[in-house]
């Protein structure tokens, strides 16, 4: 298991933008991480008060996070990566403060400086996120 300090080696996001914890398990085409939810982030502020939800986009980039965790443990050249497609988004269960949530992702092909991805997030063993996301590394 890893910790936030390797992960501030291998990807450039910080707080409050940071959306992955730690690194639970790594292979040369899989990752798992995860990302305690304590409810008082900001998004949960206004989204929505009284009844907090975590927003889509920020479960999205939660994966892409995770990808690019995984890029960067697979292919040691330097370079910055960033996102250039995201498909197949299909939103399951609503996401809450006070427990953690799992992202899993499988790198599935890489053409030239393209790497193509599919991955999950997962709260309590529910799936509340399934997408198909493709990621660029530039100089």
């Amino acid at each position: 298991m890893s910790d936030t300090a390797e992960i501030y080696t291998l990807i450039p996001q910080r707080p409050p933008f940071l959306f992955v914890d730690k690194i639970i398990e790594r292979e040369e085409k899989r990752i798992k991480t995860c990302k305690m939810l304590t409810g008082d982030e900001d998004f949960f502020k206004g989204h929505f008060p009284g009844r907090p939800i975590m927003p889509g986009v920020l479960l999205q980039e939660a994966l892409l996070q995770t990808g690019a965790l995984l890029m960067s443990l697979s292919n040691k050249s330097p370079g910055l990566g960033v996102v250039t497609k995201v498909e197949k988004g299909r939103f399951r269960e609503m996401v809450t403060p006070g427990r953690p949530i799992e992202m899993e992702v499988w790198h599935l092909e890489t053409v030239g400086n393209a790497f193509y991805f599919k991955g999950t997030v997962t709260q309590d063993g529910k799936k509340a996120l399934d997408l198909h996301f493709t990621c660029a590394k530039v100089g």
